[in-house]
């Protein structure tokens, strides 16, 4: 056995340093022999002796299938000498999920009171105001007397975000496909209630008024319905009516004992 496979109790000790706790180094898992390079040409690798790394379990809360691995050098008849003291992941150590920025790990609901949601500049949802194609924005001289006294925004959607919209209002609860929808008596584009919205969706989005429909003061599209329809009416089954009866048509004064 070479001086730096033997050298178990050194590389254990530098673990137990290095991890601040005898019990959070582990039994002695083998060694891994690491390659050595020279960058110098006319000196052999062989010259410059052997690197060995010692691996022990790991014993730290949260660190469940990771392991020590302890470097230790050794040059030609020399003694064994500290390389360097680390934690390394095993084939099934628990491991930190891949970092995504806060931005694509935010989700509709998400945000909660007092939370502020930035957005960014590069937002393809958005585009300047003075982009959008109306007469406000074609007017140079009503932009300059808007932004003099305050008035417009600054941003407004553009077609990527404004089709984004329209795509989770279509497919969402309240979408023509959803089963209250589909055994509606008629649609929102045809209800009373239904208020339009300004632009360039007033033909095919709008805002329910209706306060006993289950999409009071929500978007819908017009193609949603539901069975508080403007229209909707009961359809009478021309049949004789039910019988009403006004007295007791069984004896309840008696019982039968059995």
């Amino acid at each position: 056995m070479s001086s730096l496979a033997a050298a178990v109790e050194l590389a254990r000790a530098a673990a137990v340093d290095v991890a601040g706790d005898p019990t959070a180094v582990g039994e002695h898992r083998g060694t891994s022999t690491e390659t050595v390079v020279s960058d110098l040409p006319d000196v052999p690798a062989e010259a410059l002796g052997q690197l060995l790394t010692h691996h022990f379990a790991a014993s730290l809360p949260g660190y469940v299938g990771w392991t020590w691995a302890v470097t230790l050098a050794g040059a030609p008849g020399g003694e064994p000498t500290l390389d360097e003291v680390v934690l390394l992941p095993g084939d099934e150590a628990l491991l930190a999920p891949e970092w995504v920025p806060w931005q694509e790990r935010l989700r509709p609901g998400d945000l909660s009171v007092g939370d502020v949601l930035p957005s960014t500049e590069d937002d393809d949802r958005l585009v300047p105001a003075y982009l959008v194609d109306d007469d406000a924005a074609d007017d140079p001289a009503a932009r300059a007397v808007a932004t003099e006294i305050g008035l417009g925004r600054e941003r407004v959607l553009s077609p990527r975000g404004r089709s984004q919209a329209v795509a989770r209002w279509l497919t969402g609860d309240f979408g023509p496909d959803s089963p209250m929808a589909r055994q509606a008596p008629g649609r929102c584009g045809t209800c009373g209630f239904f208020l339009p919205l300004a632009g360039v969706l007033r033909q095919s989005i709008g805002a329910c008024s209706n306060a006993y429909a289950p999409a009071d003061g929500r978007v819908v599209p017009v193609e949603y319905g539901c069975g508080a329809h403007s229209q909707a009416t009961l359809v009478d089954s021309g049949g004789a009516p039910a019988e009403v009866v006004h007295t007791a048509r069984y004896d309840t004064a008696d019982f039968d004992v059995i």
